[in-house]
């Protein structure tokens, strides 16, 4: 069932890409995508029935509004940390512990962290994330971890886990 599951979102997300309905067309894109079902499958959710909950998708359309923002947001302060005269920057690495517990949700948080500007995911260890900031505002561990993941963190949880 995953395969078939991979298979078709992998050719669903060909033809958007290709926005071509031809019989060219669909051959390519049912030999690229059974390529990705055989190669990627393993690496996808293991429950196949959480893609049909609908909670799921209203969750991760406001989570695509939040992370919109918060990327506007974080686009301005590293404009006004370039744009500044005294270049206010405390650049370091700080370990952020995360509550998920699935690799797929770890992946998806560390992306959308270092696709904020500002913000590097280095590295992912057991339920710590080690992310280089630009500007490390406290050292107490519980409040950069809330600056860094708890925007992102808690609708992830709701869309993957």
């Amino acid at each position: 069932m995953r395969y078939v599951t991979v298979f078709i979102l992998s050719l669903i997300f060909w033809l958007l890409l290709t926005f071509r309905l031809s019989v060219p067309n669909l051959i390519v894109g049912s030999v690229a995508s059974l390529i990705c079902s055989l190669i990627f499958t393993r690496y996808f959710i293991t429950s196949v029935y959480k893609l049909v909950q609908p909670k799921r998708y209203f969750w991760f359309l406001v989570y695509l509004v939040v992370f919109t923002w918060e990327c506007i947001k974080a686009n301005f302060d590293v404009a006004y940390r370039v744009l500044h005269p005294a270049m206010p920057i405390k650049p370091g690495i700080v370990k952020v512990k995360t509550s998920l517990k699935s690799e797929l949700a770890r992946m998806l948080l560390a992306n959308s962290i270092t696709m904020t500007p500002g913000t590097i995911s280095v590295d992912i260890i057991d339920d710590y994330l080690f992310v280089h900031w630009i500007y490390v505002r406290s050292d107490d561990p519980e409040v950069y971890t809330s600056i860094i993941t708890g925007k992102f963190e808690k609708y992830i949880k709701n869309i993957i886990e």
